[in-house]
């Protein structure tokens, strides 16, 4: 039997439902809930499965609803089962089966709730994928910590997970970095020109003037001397033809600005399994293979786009393109797939990096993107159904913008960069665990804003506080009885036998209610590929726990640690560690690092 209560009398529902109706078919089985009630008034758990059913049966769903709560109070361990509102069954389970959560937790300790939801299904998440041009900022913050989570979740629920990270090296951006680096290099070597006659050399301006090129450029000094450059009449280094410099240096910067990408990741906590490059993918013909895969099933063609709505920008013009078939496959409009100087657009490009993921193995794309980028959602799909024939589905999770206030107003903490707030600016000013865990309090296609303030109190209303200290709490009880003696082994093996009929205050078995939600949760959020979920499980159980230890300054009864009363104490010492192996097990899945104690 699977230790998910949930799971398991699940599967004693569809079991009776097949006795009542047997003729109802299994894909509308799979369809049947089983979730914990709003009231454990109303029982421990509701089935939608007589509203589910009726249509199919053609009857009233509140005569199933009848015949379905009668036949389940012969399932052994349910206590009771009732008709509820308009086709619903409320379950209410036997106390033994719900206290019978807590030595599975124990034997399991933060493998706990690991599923086999997933099957092993390959899926590819791709998150963060900022252009190497500068310093992460917060703005990459948010995509970084769900994608993380969101990984790292679907892991807990069985599926094999790749994390990606695609570099964008290749097109204009990274052609003006190199020219900004270049510009840095020549001011390493002493050079007189001034930098509004470099500027109007270089093809795009001087887009990159950032303080963090200097040390680029001084290293470039120090690898290269003034190979890359010409002499100027007086003796001063000058920029030297594009063709002689340009791939040197954009390789050198590009590296550069990884290493400091992959600092900041590592400072987050993130550490992505493969960084694919854009320049790669399109030197190996991957990008154009796929363009011709689409040429050969008759969606390209060349035509002329209707301009676009609203005020035009300054470099459109009316001319015919290749163009993508994307509104055969749900798009607004036909896609360009070239510019006008014959180059790939960055649609094209992005579907090469696909196609790449696919030829690598994904049966699941999952791409993580800020929501400035909803309106390339549905092209993207179009030409990764269209590649794989429906085959490999691409999912989008779309992150908003994040606030960053202190005393209500925004702030902007940057020293180095001057215009944002870079990624390690926030980590150092808060940590590494208040970052991830306050980037997944809110659902990511909601904005936020991250309070300085609240972050850092201690106090009920900052979620980060709140669970990190219903941790070190059933800490600090297990040390103190670890250090008393009295009550014998209190490691999680020894507790595990414990007997937990003493178990049965109200606050005791809310507590043990929520810990049994959380096999069900990782499975329910991970399929719903919500990580933001488990942040408020996890809220939720830190505030059954905190309820519990409040009672117990009222009630001396409830107290955890009772003297005379060794094996209730033993009892309570069982739901105090297993709290904190589910709390644990849930932050593993968010990336944050549990406390043993407050200071």
């Amino acid at each position: 039997m699977s230790d998910c209560v949930f799971q398991r009398y699940r599967h004693h529902v569809l079991a009776t439902v097949r006795e009542l109706l047997p003729d109802v078919a299994e894909d509308t089985l799979a369809r049947v809930e089983l979730t914990p009630t709003r009231d454990p008034a109303h029982g421990d758990m509701a089935t939608n499965a007589a509203l589910l059913l009726a249509r199919v049966a053609k009857r009233k769903p509140a005569d199933i609803a009848q015949e379905l709560a009668q036949a389940l109070t012969a399932v052994p361990g349910v206590a009771a089962a009732a008709a509820a509102g308009p086709g619903f069954v409320n379950i209410t389970l036997e106390p033994a089966v719900l206290r019978g959560v807590l030595p599975a937790v124990l034997r399991a300790g933060e493998a706990y709730g690991t599923s086999t939801i997933g099957a092993g299904v390959r899926v590819n998440v791709e998150y963060v994928s900022a252009n190497p041009t500068g310093p992460m900022h917060v703005g990459h913050c948010r995509g970084a910590v769900v994608g993380d989570a969101l990984a790292n979740l679907l892991g807990k629920a069985g599926f094999d997970v790749t994390k990606e990270f695609y570099i964008n090296d290749a097109g204009t951006q990274v052609r003006a970095l190199a020219w900004a680096a270049y510009w840095r290099y020549l001011q390493a070597l002493g050079t007189t020109m001034e930098q509004e006659a470099f500027a109007e050399l270089a093809p795009h301006g001087l887009q990159y003037l950032g303080d963090y090129l200097v040390p680029v450029g001084m290293e470039l000094a120090a690898e290269y001397g003034a190979k890359l450059a010409e002499t100027a009449a007086d003796g001063t280094p000058r920029p030297a033809p594009e063709a002689t410099w340009l791939e040197t240096v954009r390789g050198f910067t590009v590296a550069h600005m990884l290493k400091a990408i992959r600092e900041d990741l590592a400072a987050l906590g993130v550490n992505q399994d493969v960084f694919t490059s854009e320049a790669d993918v399109l030197a190996r013909g991957v990008t154009e293979t796929a363009i011709q895969t689409l040429e050969k099933q008759g969606l390209l063609y060349e035509g002329i786009l209707e301009p676009p709505k609203g005020k035009l920008p300054e470099d459109w013009e009316e001319r015919e393109q290749l163009l993508f078939r994307s509104t055969d496959f749900g798009d607004d409009v036909d896609r360009p797939l070239r510019k006008s100087d014959g180059t790939n657009t960055y649609f094209a490009n992005d579907i090469g990096c696909h196609a790449d993921k696919v030829a690598r193995g994904a049966q699941v794309m999952i791409d993580v993107w800020g929501a400035d980028h909803g309106g390339y959602v549905k092209r993207m799909k179009a030409a990764v159904k269209a590649l794989t024939g429906d085959a490999v589905p691409l999912e989008v999770v779309l992150c908003q913008i994040v606030h960053i206030v202190r005393d209500g107003q925004p702030v902007r903490m940057s020293k180095r960069a001057g215009t944002f707030v870079t990624l390690r600016d926030l980590i150092d000013e808060v940590g590494r665990d208040a970052v991830r865990f306050t980037m997944l309090t809110r659902k990511s296609d909601a904005q936020m804003e991250f309070d300085l303030d609240l972050v850092m109190a201690q106090k009920r209303d900052n979620p980060v506080f709140y669970v990190q200290y219903a941790h070190a709490r059933c800490r600090s009880v297990l040390r103190a009885a670890a250090e008393d003696g009295s009550y014998g082994p209190v490691d999680a093996a020894a507790l595990s036998t414990a007997a937990l009929d003493s178990l049965s205050a109200d606050a005791e078995m809310a507590l043990v209610r929520r810990l049994a939600e959380w096999p069900r949760m990782v499975e329910a959020a991970a399929l719903a590929r919500e990580p933001h979920r488990i942040a408020f499980y996890l809220a939720d159980v830190a505030a059954d726990f905190h309820a519990l230890w409040n009672r117990g300054r009222d009630d001396a009864a409830l107290r955890f640690l009772q003297a005379e009363a060794v094996d209730a104490t033993r009892a309570r010492l069982a739901l105090v560690a297993a709290t904190a192996a589910v709390i644990r097990s849930g932050l593993a899945v968010m990336g944050v690092e549990p406390v043993e104690e407050m200071r």
